[in-house]
C-alpha cells in the first residue's frame, strides 16, 4: 500500500462541518502543501487552506496523527472544513491535483486491518455502528468493535492449541517416555468446546436479528383489519386502508423500534383462496414472509360470523399471537372458535389508544425475550456461523477419531475455522466481502 488516499467522511449536502480523511504516505506533503505546515500530532489547529495558485480555499481545523499511532496505522489527517459543496469540492480538487487516489468503499478501515489495528470481526462492527439504528444494534457493535466477540473466539481457539498440543505429543514422540492416555488428555478440552460451539450455534440467530431486525408478520383473511393494525403501530398511513377485500396485494414493511430493537413489520395480502392473477401472487408472497418471520400476529375480524378468518389460520405457530381486532363492534359467534386456538389471544380495537398501548408492551416484552440475553451473541453474521459450524462438526470429527493423527488434523482444522472469524486466515474473498459494503471514508 504505497499510495495516498482521501474521501469525504461525512455525507454530502448543506451541512455546519464536512470532514475529509487522509491515509498513506504523502499524507504529511499533503497537509503541507495545503495548510503550509504540519500541526502539532493529534492537536487540532486553525490554519488557512490554499489551492495551488495560492487562493484561500476554507479556514479549517488540521488534525495530524503519524504512523503508527492512528487509525489506519498509516499517517493520517483529517480536514474539518466548513461544510458547503463548494468548499469541499475546492479541497477535493486540491488532494486530486497532488496525487491523491479516492479511497475506495471501506478502504480506510481495510488498511486498518491489514496493518494490525484491528481484527476483522472488529472491522466489521465498525460498519455495523455506522448503520446501528438502535440502541441494541449500537450496544453490539460496540461490543464487538471493543473486541468481546474477539475474545470469545481467541478463548476457544486457546482450548484447540492446548488440545493440538496434547495429540501431536502423542504422535510426534511415541517412543518417549510419555502417559499412556496423554492422547485421551485433549477429550475433555474438546467436549467442553463442542459444548459451547453448540450453544453459539443455537443462539446465531439472535445477532442477525439485532443487526437486521427483528420480523413481524400480520396474517389474516381479507378485511380483517391488518392494515388499519400496521397504521396504528407505525403511527402513519403506511398502507392504503378500504373496505373493499383484497386492497393489500404485496408486502409493505415499516421499520419501527421497539424497547429498542430494531422490528421489520409487514402487513401482508389477506389470505383466501382467488383466481385473480395478481391477488394470488400477493397471497403466495404473504405466505412465505410469514413462514420466515420471527412472529406472527394473526388477525381475525372479532365481528366475521361467516368464518372467512379460518383460511389464514394455518400460518400460525405456536407463540404467535391471535389478535381479535374490531372488539368495538358485535362479536361474531364463529370468531369465537379463533380464541379456544393454542395461541395467547388479545382482544382490541385499533381505535382505542388504550388497546393499541397494551399490544405494544406485549410485543416488546417478545421482542426483548427473543434478542436479549447474559451476553452478546457469538454470531453477528452468516459468515460467522458459517465458521463456527465447520469448527464444531471439526471438533465433533475429532472426538470420533480413534487415531491421535486424524484427531490432530480436525483439530487443527477447527482452529482454522474460527481463525478465519478473525481475519488470521485472510483470503481475499473473504475480505472483498466484508469491505464491499462499508461507505466511502471508512
Amino acid at each position: 500500500m504505497t499510495d495516498t488516499i482521501f474521501a469525504p467522511a461525512t455525507a454530502p449536502g448543506r451541512a455546519a462541518l464536512a470532514v475529509v480523511r487522509l491515509s498513506g504516505p504523502a499524507t504529511g506533503e499533503a497537509v503541507k502543501a495545503l495548510a503550509g505546515a504540519l500541526p502539532a500530532p493529534r492537536r487540532a489547529s486553525l490554519r488557512k487552506l490554499r489551492d495551488g495558485t495560492g487562493a484561500i480555499i476554507d479556514e479549517a481545523l488540521i488534525l495530524w496523527f503519524p504512523a503508527p499511532a492512528s487509525y489506519t496505522g498509516e499517517d493520517c489527517a483529517e480536514l474539518h472544513l466548513h461544510g458547503g459543496l463548494a468548499v469541499v469540492d475546492a479541497a477535493v480538487d486540491v488532494l486530486a491535483g497532488l496525487g491523491l487516489r479516492l479511497a475506495e468503499p471501506g478502504e480506510f478501515t481495510r488498511r486498518a486491518f491489514q496493518n494490525g489495528r484491528l481484527d476483522l470481526a472488529q472491522a466489521e462492527a465498525v460498519a455495523d455502528l455506522v448503520d446501528a439504528e438502535t440502541t441494541a444494534q449500537a450496544r453490539q457493535a460496540l461490543d464487538q468493535l471493543g473486541g468481546g466477540l474477539s475474545r470469545r473466539y481467541d478463548a476457544w481457539r486457546e482450548l484447540l492449541i492446548e488440545s493440538l498440543a496434547v495429540l501431536e505429543a502423542a504422535v510426534d514422540f511415541p517412543d518417549e517416555d510419555l502417559p499412556e492416555d496423554v492422547a485421551a488428555r485433549a477429550r475433555p478440552h474438546l467436549r467442553e468446546l463442542l459444548a459451547e460451539l453448540q450453544a453459539a450455534l443455537a443462539d446465531a440467530d439472535r445477532g442477525r436479528r439485532v443487526r437486521e431486525g427483528f420480523r413481524i408478520a400480520l396474517i389474516g383473511a381479507p378485511n380483517a383489519g391488518k392494515s388499519s393494525l400496521l397504521n396504528a403501530l407505525a403511527g402513519r398511513d403506511a398502507a392504503i386502508v378500504t373496505a373493499t377485500p383484497g386492497t393489500t396485494r404485496d408486502i409493505i414493511e415499516v421499520p419501527l423500534v421497539l424497547a429498542g430493537y430494531k422490528v421489520l413489520l409487514a402487513d401482508t395480502a389477506g389470505v383466501r383462496d382467488t383466481v385473480e392473477a395478481i391477488e394470488a401472487e400477493g397471497v403466495r408472497r404473504a405466505r412465505a414472509w410469514a413462514d420466515g418471520a420471527d412472529l406472527r400476529l394473526w388477525v381475525v375480524d372479532a365481528s366475521d360470523s361467516a368464518g372467512h378468518w379460518r383460511e389464514a389460520a394455518g400460518l400460525s405457530r405456536p407463540g404467535d399471537l391471535l389478535v381479535l381486532n374490531k372488539s368495538d363492534l358485535a362479536r361474531g359467534a364463529d370468531a369465537l372458535a379463533a380464541a379456544g386456538s393454542d395461541l395467547e389471544a388479545l382482544s382490541l380495537s385499533v381505535l382505542l389508544d388504550a388497546d393499541m398501548a397494551v399490544l405494544r408492551i406485549w410485543l416488546e416484552t417478545r421482542v426483548v425475550s427473543a434478542l436479549s440475553g447474559a451476553e452478546f451473541p457469538a454470531a453477528t453474521r452468516l459468515r460467522h456461523a458459517e465458521s463456527l459450524t465447520e469448527a464444531a462438526d471439526r471438533v465433533g470429527r475429532a472426538l470420533d477419531q480413534a487415531e491421535p493423527e486424524l484427531a490432530a488434523e480436525d483439530v487443527r482444522l477447527a482452529a482454522r475455522a474460527l481463525e478465519r472469524i478473525s481475519g488470521r486466515v485472510d483470503p481475499e474473498a473473504v475480505l472483498d466481502r466484508v469491505f464491499s459494503n462499508f461507505c466511502i471514508g471508512k
